[in-house]
């Protein structure tokens, strides 16, 4: 008779860290997503391990930022994007499952416009996550998504900013610069984040669509010497 495998801690962490737990079953996982619903607290699941967070303020004042970076980045471009914000994405053949910070659809756009439902069996992944790394995680959640084949992942640590790529099924290789906005000064954004992090919503939005306009120009832009009214 196989002993039943009993869940237990790896990780307490005082104040706000995550706690994992191991020998959690998929079914587990599942049960949890569907009993926590939409309430604010990320789960990350790989092969047995759970991590529980609870995002903080500053953690997701990082991660709106980031996301609005994005749709204006797409606007300077004329490229559609849809939001996927933080979506639970999970494959019970990998058991692996997570919430990216914020994610986006933008070259696979037209495979899930029209769709409530994500579904890794049959959809593909968000072509661009976001990743704050203020609170560290206790489980290895570029693999995860590198798992889940997520292309690209801007990550944020509270200091440095990075684009990476994924290199395989295994991890990432960090990148001078995007493929998806080949425009952003990559140096130049955690200046960025640090300026307009405490703003209000409406001029932070300000304050960021006027840095893309200084910083990352769409190609093929002009801007001409500003007309003076007689």
């Amino acid at each position: 008779m196989t002993a039943a495998v009993v869940p237990r801690v790896l990780a307490p962490s005082p104040g706000y860290g995550p706690i994992v737990i191991s020998g959690v079953r998929w079914q587990t996982y599942q049960a949890l997503l569907d009993d926590l619903g939409d309430r604010r607290i990320r789960l990350t699941y790989d092969r047995g391990n759970l991590e529980i967070m609870a995002p903080q303020f500053r953690h997701e004042s990082y991660a709106g930022v980031l996301g609005q970076l994005v749709k204006v980045l797409a606007g300077a471009a004329k490229v559609r994007v849809k939001s996927a914000w933080s979506t639970t994405f999970r494959r019970e053949d990998l058991e692996r499952g997570l919430e990216p910070d914020r994610c986006f659809y933008i070259r696979n756009l037209g495979a899930v416009l029209g769709k409530l439902e994500i579904d890794l069996g049959t959809d593909p992944p968000p072509d661009l996550a976001i990743e704050i790394d203020i609170t560290s995680s206790c489980l290895d959640r570029l693999g995860v998504s590198a798992a889940l084949g997520v292309p690209e992942v801007w990550r944020f640590d509270g200091e440095q900013f990075e684009v990476l790529l994924r290199r395989d099924a295994g991890g990432y290789d960090r990148a001078e610069a995007s493929p998806t906005f080949p425009v952003l000064p990559v140096a130049e954004v955690a200046a960025l984040l640090h300026e307009v992090v405490a703003l209000d919503d409406a001029t932070q939005e300000r304050r960021v669509r006027a840095w893309v306009r200084k910083h990352a120009p769409a190609p093929g832009s002009k801007r001409g010497p500003r007309r003076t009214k007689k």
